[in-house]
């Protein structure tokens, strides 16, 4: 009875996580990149990044790893300097045998990377790059990356520079002081508590019932 019991448990907890966090990019439509209410007058900008772009820190604040690396996700971005730093990742199946233990994929992934750039009030941007269409130019490309931001009228307002590492001040609101340290790192179960509450009411019972079925 225990061992159903905790068996029970577990699959609970791994429903939740991945049915949640699936279901992230059609409940979660923006994620803000700064802190406090905006003032009624201020309208941001968005940053679009697809699934292989991995958004790590905008203007010194780290980003929500939600658990999945192809997650296509839209930053809300406060007008003026912007500070975005990113890698860029490719998966890749292994052919052939796969012995006990070892990844069944590759993982291609660059050095991180940052675009700096004045965002401008409702204005939606995305990164231009070249697509790879097999392992072999993943490796290529990660070695000489190139991506560029496209604006409104597909210009181009900012290239992928290698990125030294060094934290920027997160751009301020009303209210916030400029540089202020960044939030507290969110633990998996504040993660699944933060996803589980955007779910409605129906799809919480839905989940249950397959849970303990």
């Amino acid at each position: 009875m225990i061992v159903c019991h905790v068996g029970r448990l577990f699959k609970l907890a791994a429903i939740t996580m991945s049915l949640l966090i699936a279901g992230c990019a059609s409940t979660l439509t923006r994620i803000d990149t700064w802190e406090g209410e905006l003032p009624g007058s201020t309208e941001p900008a968005v940053l679009k990044a697809p699934g292989n772009i991995q958004v790590t820190r905008v203007n010194g604040k780290a980003m929500q790893n939600f658990l999945m690396d192809d997650l296509a996700l839209d930053y809300g971005l406060l007008p003026g300097n912007n500070v975005v730093v990113f890698t860029y990742k490719t998966i890749w199946a292994k052919t052939g045998v796969v012995n006990n233990g070892e990844s069944k994929v590759h993982v291609v992934e660059t050095e991180p990377k940052v675009m700096r750039f004045q965002a401008e009030p409702g204005v939606v941007y995305s990164f231009d790059f070249d697509k790879p269409s097999n392992r072999k130019e993943a490796e290529a490309l990660r070695d000489n990356f190139s991506a560029s931001l496209i604006g409104a009228n597909g210009d181009v307002v900012a290239r992928a520079e290698a990125w030294s590492g060094q934290l920027t001040a997160r751009t301020p609101v009303s209210g916030a002081g400029e540089g202020a340290p960044d939030a507290a790192p969110v633990n998996t179960l504040e993660k699944l508590q933060a996803l589980w509450g955007q779910a409605t009411d129906e799809e919480k019972k839905t989940f249950l019932r397959w849970a303990f079925e």
